[in-house]
């Protein structure tokens, strides 16, 4: 095989603050030859998450990316050569990459290498049918546990995880409220994607407006930004309450182990019986079958709907993964560098 050339992007510097351009470097370099046990991957939709500050800055769940090395981010594929047993040419897959034109890999690690079914939209695999629409399902149903005529509050609801967490809310008979920052988003909440409610945090009093949402207090919080919106619903939960912390994208941008905004109300968990619980949608991974399953027959009945924020090519990277930090992207922000073969 000719030797290919691979446009990849470098981590050049820990952020300070709000994720920058500056914080990545551009570089061009040959495609190394395989080893046993390894594939060569042609990315073709790259994934872009909150959770990505937190590999550029720190050890968290898994080792901070080092300085100098590819971005890391989850992407969907396609094989194009392969010594690796089970995979072959041509195959799509999911898994751990790089913000790279090409990733040689041995398909191994917390995200391992999957292989998807022949003919998958890659947008799809990378957005409800991936470990979004994953978080979102185990985050509301296994750690949540909503009850018909709950009240179910969701913040960062009009992006990747928070708008298939509402979604799924209502289809367990929940009355969802929904938080999001702008008159379209919340616009397309309530008219869309079936929340009872939306409350714009741009531009309305976030407390007084869950309390006149929610007047018998919040039964379950999907919790996506942290800080201050957390603190103003653990003042408004009722008796039995689950706040599930899915992320806290407010305090990302803060120096590493800092919060500018700890949560005041907490003793509200001990004075409502309450409960309040983080998990990592990884702690599932047996029981993804069951929830893809689940989202591909909502998806059919159209109960749950698929919103994506669509960039595209690789020299766009760092000014895509900076949107999620301004609130720029409008449901799964993904950024798309090919077609399947």
């Amino acid at each position: 095989m000719a030797e290919l050339k691979n446009r990849r992007w470098l981590l050049a510097m820990r952020p300070e603050g709000i994720v920058k351009e500056s914080d990545f470097r551009w570089s061009e370099t040959g495609v190394p030859p395989l080893k046993d046990g390894q594939m060569l991957v042609r990315n073709l939709v790259l994934s872009f998450d909150p959770t990505q500050r937190g590999w550029m800055s720190m050890d968290t769940y898994m080792p901070a990316i080092p300085l100098g090395q590819v971005m890391r981010a989850l992407a969907v594929g396609q094989v194009v050569e392969s010594r690796k047993p089970g995979f072959v040419k041509d195959d799509l897959v999911q898994g751990l990459c790089g913000w790279e034109d090409y990733t040689v890999t041995d398909g191994q690690g917390l995200f391992s290498m999957q292989k998807l079914p022949a003919g998958t939209d890659p947008l799809l695999a990378s957005s409800v049918l991936g470990l979004t629409g994953l978080t979102a399902y185990f985050g509301t149903l296994a750690v949540g546990c909503p009850k018909p005529g709950e009240t179910f509050v969701v913040s960062g609801a009009a992006g990747a995880t928070g708008s298939v967490a509402g979604m799924i809310a209502k289809i367990k008979g929940c009355r969802v409220i929904g938080i999001a920052g702008g008159a379209e988003k919340c616009s397309w909440l309530t008219k869309e994607a079936g929340c009872d409610a939306a409350i714009d945090y741009k531009h309305e009093d976030v407390g007084e407006a869950l309390s006149r949402c929610c007047p018998k207090g919040i039964d379950v919080y999907f919790d996506n930004v942290g800080g201050e919106i957390l603190d103003l619903v653990l003042g408004r939960i009722a008796n039995g309450a689950r706040v599930v912390l899915c992320g806290a994208i407010s305090q990302y941008s803060e120096p590493a182990g800092v919060t500018s905004y700890p949560p005041r109300n907490y003793f509200n968990l001990v004075l409502r019986s309450a409960r309040m619980e983080g998990f990592l949608v990884l702690h599932f991974a047996h029981r993804y079958p069951e929830a893809i399953a689940d989202l591909k027959e909502w998806l059919a009945e159209g109960k749950v709907r698929n919103k994506i924020d669509v960039q595209h090519n690789l020299e766009n990277a760092p000014r895509t993964i900076i949107r999620l930090f301004i609130g720029a992207n409008f449901g799964k922000q993904l950024l798309k560098l090919a077609d399947p073969r």
